[in-house]
């Protein structure tokens, strides 16, 4: 618990600096007088409209959708008792990616802005209701071991859908498909920060109600039966929960890895496995980790800008071979 406060006052101060650093950000260079002007309710209309209608909304999206990421990769890595677990193991983002993929197959975004991220969230849906159904299929019982399983064969077939879909499509389609599914919160809206927020906030804090049922599960269910937890029920509101934050995500940002991997299992080291510490941490540690990825993504080959899923695997995968390495030596 004496670890506890630093490190959540040290994540809290890094994402309120960074918050303010983000509205300088960008291909069009502003001052620390025009952000302030145009805060004040003063400022030029391009001013204006640049920073409160594209890079505040994209700094909200961020910091919300990193930190249910992490918080999502956390009730997993519970749920299946595998640290090494993640929130796109279970399917999600291949359901998600195939509702997009078929939208720009098709040519139906030019029935709105908003036919994407719906198609890609109805099919993070339709992912997440087929592994819950074969995983409850061989009784009422919801087994994790058969639920990571389900998971692996319907993100494989999903692949193999969308792997077909792009060989009889264009290129054009293939090309939009492709920078979607590396991720991206470029053109972040208020619509999207409206979309996030309302699905991860609420079920971000029902997660944390449900800390002290996920210490149980961590030592085995037999163990959390006999002391008293609803395993069923709490296995199921978890992987519900922590599905549809993952469902949210992708549907606004498309698919950015490494997130919900490598932040749980960094402050799992540091804080241990105490679910009441590590949900909200990780939530913290989250908002600040894709929101500085969000930012390397956008100044690193200025005026070009990274996929933040490309920026989040070139900085996940060595950062998690380290922390790999330390727990096995631990």
């Amino acid at each position: 618990m004496t670890v506890r406060k630093p490190i959540a006052l040290v994540l809290g101060v890094a994402l309120v600096l960074l918050l303010p650093l983000g509205l300088f950000l960008g291909s069009v260079a502003l001052t620390p007088a025009d952000v302030l002007a145009v805060l004040l309710g003063g400022g030029s209309e391009v001013q204006r409209e640049i920073l409160l209608q594209f890079r505040l909304p994209r700094l909200l999206v961020g910091s919300i959708l990193g930190g249910g990421l992490a918080l999502a990769g956390a009730t997993f890595q519970a749920l299946l008792r595998n640290p090494l677990a993640e929130p796109y193991i279970l399917g999600i983002s291949g359901g998600a990616a195939l509702g997009a993929v078929t939208v720009l197959a098709l040519g139906l975004t030019t029935l709105g802005s908003w036919s994407l991220p719906l198609a890609a969230f109805a099919g993070a849906l339709l992912a997440i209701v087929l592994v819950f159904r074969v995983a409850t299929a061989t009784g009422r019982a919801l087994d994790v071991r058969v639920l990571l399983l389900a998971g692996v064969v319907v993100g494989a077939f999903f692949a193999a859908v969308i792997s077909f879909i792009l060989a009889v499509s264009d290129a054009r389609t293939v090309r939009s498909a492709v920078l979607w599914m590396m991720g991206t919160l470029y053109g972040s809206a208020w619509s999207d920060v409206v979309v996030v927020a309302a699905y991860t906030l609420p079920t971000a804090l029902l997660l944390m109600t449900l800390a002290r049922p996920l210490n149980t599960l961590s030592v085995g269910e037999e163990t959390a039966l006999y002391l008293g937890t609803e395993v069923e029920r709490v296995k199921r509101i978890a992987f519900a929960a922590a599905s549809l934050i993952t469902a949210a995500g992708v549907a606004v940002a498309g698919v950015i890895g490494f997130v919900g991997l490598v932040v749980p299992h960094a402050l799992r080291l540091v804080v241990g496995s105490d679910h009441r510490i590590l949900l909200p941490l990780s939530f913290l540690l989250g908002a600040v980790f894709l929101t500085s990825a969000d930012m390397a993504a956008q100044v690193l080959l200025t005026p070009t800008e990274i996929p933040i899923g490309v920026v989040t695997a070139l900085v996940g995968v060595p950062i998690f071979l380290v922390l790999l390495r330390r727990s096995a030596f631990r």
